[in-house]
């Protein structure tokens, strides 16, 4: 009767949360739709594996380390938006010969290396999901699974602009949430009838864990991808809806880490998104399924999000002359290329740390730009300057999160 109460719940508030963002009224708004982006991006695979790494590096710890990490992400994100209000206007004053230009072009050639691989990284593990039921490990059919779905994108890049694109990512969003809310029901019940009673993992944190939540800090990634939606939304939109999904998602991961409390002590024993697997089919067997639903829905509307970044990327780095359709396509392009030539699954630590460093970049032009605008003091362009060094140490020494 348990796994009963357990399942039913799980179905009911999760259709409940997917069909009330596919349906509701403000789910057709265009603040809702530039929310989706960043959103869809953030909460992408590392929902599934933050819970087995911080069970394991953390122990108890896990939940302040989560939060640590989401507080730092808060502040990129802050500096970035910073950068919306007040670096957008200069770097389209200044020369492209400027210091400040050149160093906004260098760190956005690093993203759109970063976005290449993410995408095709994101694709692939889709495609390795949705191949496992077919009890299937061809790497042949896996890329010509992610080539498909790019060509998809591409097409409704052309026909509709990136807003066709965008229903894509509200459409995967919408259910993912719905699933991510199911299975958190799940483990409040779950946490209910157990009444917390597994062992808990002691209290951990050393200077390798330190450094490996820095490098988990691609798991709380996408945000950014506001910064690149200019041809779409204003700087006010974007600024409002990037604070917003990052609230959202931070709403989210805490949730997540707290109601998997009772189960720290399993989740540390395993790995990766089988890790995640392996601990909700232990709450009751039917939740595996909510878990391959969520990693498929996880990676789609995580590579759209990141492909409508780079869209934004190459459109901004061409200085306006290509259009939304045609830099759609270059990004695919790029992200085919990466899907073929390389293994995403080990080059992703490349990702991790290109994604730092362009943030590196974002407090660099937010310090200049602060200094030059008088937008910020002393104290604050510090703060900055302390952030920056700490994506740099993320750069050097971030442990890999993901791969």
């Amino acid at each position: 009767m348990g796994d009963q109460l357990v399942i039913g719940a799980a179905v009911l508030v999760g259709a409940a949360v997917a069909l009330t963002l596919i349906f509701a009224r403000f789910a057709r708004t265009e603040s809702w739709l530039a929310t989706v982006t960043p959103l869809a991006s953030i909460i992408g695979s590392g929902f599934l594996i933050c819970g087995p790494l911080l069970a394991r590096e953390f122990g108890a710890m896990a939940a302040p380390a989560m939060i640590a990490l989401l507080l730092l992400a808060f502040v990129v994100g802050s500096i970035i938006r910073f950068n919306i209000a007040h670096a957008e206007p200069v770097l389209a004053e200044i020369s492209s010969y400027h210091p400040l230009a050149w160093t906004a072009r260098i760190g956005q050639g690093v993203l759109a290396a970063a976005y290449a691989v993410s995408v095709a990284y994101y694709l692939k593990l889709l495609a390795m999901f949705c191949l496992r039921a077919i009890d299937s490990h061809s790497v042949l059919l896996a890329n010509g699974i992610v080539s498909a779905i790019i060509a998809v994108l591409g097409v409704l890049a052309f026909t509709g602009g990136l807003r066709w694109v965008e229903r894509v990512a509200d459409a995967s969003v919408s259910l993912k949430l719905g699933l991510i809310a199911g299975m958190l029901v799940a483990l409040g019940i779950d946490w209910g009838r157990t009444g917390g009673a597994e062992l808990i993992p002691a209290a951990q944190v050393n200077g390798h864990s330190a450094l490996l939540l820095l490098g988990l800090l691609i798991t709380v990634q996408g945000f950014e991808t506001s910064r690149y939606m200019g041809e779409s939304y204003d700087r006010e939109t974007r600024i409002r809806t990037m604070r917003n999904a990052q609230l959202i998602s931070s709403v989210i991961y805490i949730l997540f880490l707290v109601l998997l409390t009772p189960r720290l002590g399993q989740a540390a024993d395993t790995e990766g998104v089988a890790g995640v697997l392996d601990v909700m089919e232990s709450v009751t067997p039917f939740l595996g399924a909510f878990v391959m639903a969520a990693a498929v829905t996880s990676q789609l509307s995580a590579a759209v999000a990141d492909s409508i970044g780079s869209t934004g990327l190459s459109i901004e780095l061409s200085h306006q002359r290509l259009n939304t359709a045609t830099g759609f396509l270059m990004a695919g392009a790029l992200a085919l290329v990466v899907t073929w030539t390389t293994d995403a699954l080990e080059v992703i630590a490349i990702a991790s740390r290109a994604f730092a460093l362009f943030y590196a970049f974002q407090c660099a032009i937010a310090i200049w730009v602060a200094r030059r605008e008088g937008k910020a003091g002393p104290v604050r362009q510090g703060f900055v300057a302390i952030i920056g060094i700490l994506c740099i140490v993320a750069v050097a020494a971030g442990a890999p999160a993901e791969g």
